[in-house]
């Protein structure tokens, strides 16, 4: 076997810890280290196996910790584990786990607990949106055991001891390691959720080994985090209290930043050139892995008749004024876009995308072109329905596409709700069209392409390509995905499943004084543990 110790340019040994909240040279720790940051939508479930969204992924790597973190850069750094060792035929990890991990309640992190939680994650029973994500893994039977074809138990994954956990994967996988940092794979403690049942993640009840504990949630206002003292590296800890605030409306969020109540917030769609100029301090605007899209319900069943016509598909997309959307709505430094993988996703090569190089003009009269062949115009205009979750930067966009669309002769119903009852329908295909974002779950574009796949846990769209299934699975065992990944995009832009919009950045006005908040990690991965205050 072939020994591996996760590297940048150094070799992490055993003993050396994953790096922490590490004030620069000149800098001092304020007195004040409590830290408050808004969230746009009430966190749906504390439960890392259950969770879905980015904003519970925050405070999922605030709770709970992983094998690995991410540094500031989005590099791999040491979480649980301190080492692995790969096999010769590179199907085989052996991670050795630190032997001072705890869980909050002072037991000891164990192997035990990873392997409880992976199996937990791709059992049928606890019917996790993310179960998936153990598929595209590539672990020994994580298909089957997904598909309820095989026990739990027959998972590829093995406490050889306390300190020491097996992973068996089908194929090499370059990537796999970067896969560790999704809150989905995080452990969680048996015993504890036995004991709760539904009840476990609630302040009180929820024993985590991440950095941080639970004091208080109140669904869709607040959620509260304290230092956990039990944490393997809490001397290296500085933050010691974070208070996260749901504040739907980005506009009250921003006054409420201005008045000294939030650290953090983001910024309303069009006033970061402004808050820039008066406070270029504080405004910042960088890189984000994340596409904004609608998403097409293409369901035979469920969705409307219209959308099986690729045609009238095409024609919506073309009919978006992506450069009114990011120059004149949003503002922020976003880029239009035509496909689905973000542009700076490490090794993503572009494909060509035709309608990409056209005018404006010529993307719109193509769509009435399309929409008059497949039956649609004045005398017979196509309706439809557009869902989105509460937020003025999703309503300023509906409203214009609704303009776009009516321009080419579909009339568009805006549908707005709140978060859960958004994402419930999607999951039950109960839209015509969605409002939809992803954002990667790690650095390499299958953590986009995958989605579209008739097995993804969050394919809501129901598009379904045999060619595009087959082109994802050899990408596993492929030496040089990359053309592979061409192919299945050009394919998305062939059948439209979706109307891409814009990539995203980050924009957000920050406090001065908070450090270490990861903001160019391309994935916006960001650690409690390693934040802390300076003195002004």
């Amino acid at each position: 076997m072939n020994k591996l110790l996760l590297t940048t340019a150094l070799s992490f040994g055993l003993a050396l810890p994953a790096i922490a909240a590490t004030p620069q040279a000149g800098e001092t720790l304020a007195e004040n280290q409590e830290y408050s940051y808004r969230l746009l939508d009430a966190i749906k479930s504390m439960d890392p196996q259950i969770n879905t969204d980015v904003e519970g992924s925050g405070i999922m790597r605030s709770l709970f910790e992983g094998l690995y973190n991410e540094d500031q850069e989005g590099v791999l750094v040491p979480g649980v584990a301190t080492s692995y060792e790969l096999s010769d035929d590179k199907t085989t990890y052996t991670f050795h786990l630190r032997d001072n991990a705890k869980w909050s309640n002072g037991d000891p992190v164990t192997a035990a607990d990873f392997v409880y939680a992976w199996k937990r994650l791709a059992d049928p029973a606890t019917a996790s949106e993310y179960a998936w994500y153990i598929e595209l893994m590539q672990i020994v039977n994580a298909s089957e055991v997904v598909a309820g074809e095989k026990p739990v138990d027959e998972l590829g994954v093995t406490a050889v001891d306390d300190h020491t956990l097996e992973v068996k994967i089908t194929a090499p996988l370059p990537y796999f390691p970067k896969m560790l940092t999704h809150a989905s794979v995080f452990p969680v403690n048996q015993k504890v959720i036995e004991a709760g049942g539904d009840k476990w993640t609630e302040p009180g009840n929820l024993v985590g080994n991440g950095a941080y504990v639970l004091k208080e949630h109140i669904l869709g206002e607040k959620v509260v985090m304290e230092r956990n003292p039990m944490y393997w590296d809490d001397a290296n800890t500085v933050i010691t209290k974070a208070t996260a605030l749901t504040i739907n409306d980005e506009n009250a969020a921003l006054t409420r930043y201005l008045a000294g109540e939030l650290d953090r917030t983001d910024v309303p769609a069009g006033q970061y050139p402004r808050l820039s100029a008066e406070y270029p301090a504080e405004a910042i605007s960088v890189p984000q892995s994340c596409s904004y899209i609608y998403m097409f319900n293409l369901d035979k069943e469920k969705g409307p008749e219209a959308l099986q016509d690729i045609r009238v598909r095409k024609a919506l997309s073309y009919a978006i004024d992506r450069d009114i959307v990011v120059n004149n709505i949003l503002q922020g430094g976003q880029a239009p876009s035509y496909n689905w993988t973000h542009a700076a996703t490490e090794g993503f090569e572009m494909p060509e995308i035709d309608y990409a190089s056209w005018s404006q003009a010529d993307r719109t009269a193509k769509a009435v072109e399309l929409l008059a062949e497949a039956g649609y115009g004045p005398d017979n205009p196509l309706n439809l329905t557009l869902n989105y979750n509460t937020s003025e930067a999703h309503k300023k966009i509906a409203i214009a596409v609704q303009q776009f669309w009516k321009a080419v002769g579909v009339n568009l119903t805006l549908n707005n709700m709140e978060w859960k009852v958004h994402t419930d329908k999607m999951q039950n295909q109960d839209f015509e069209i969605a409002r939809y974002a992803w954002c990667g779950d790690y650095n390499e574009a299958s953590t986009y392409l995958d989605l579209f796949t008739s097995y993804s846990g969050h394919n809501n769209g129901k598009f379904f390509s045999e060619e595009y299934d087959n082109l994802m699975k050899e990408s596993k065992t492929a030496e040089n995905p990359a053309p592979l990944y061409k192919e299945a995009e050009q394919i998305l832009a062939n059948e439209m499943p979706f109307a891409p919009i814009y990539q995203y950045t980050k924009v957000e006005m920050i406090k001065p004084d908070i450090k270490g908040a990861g903001l160019t990690n391309l994935m916006q991965n960001w650690y409690l543990k390693d934040m802390y205050r300076v003195a002004n």
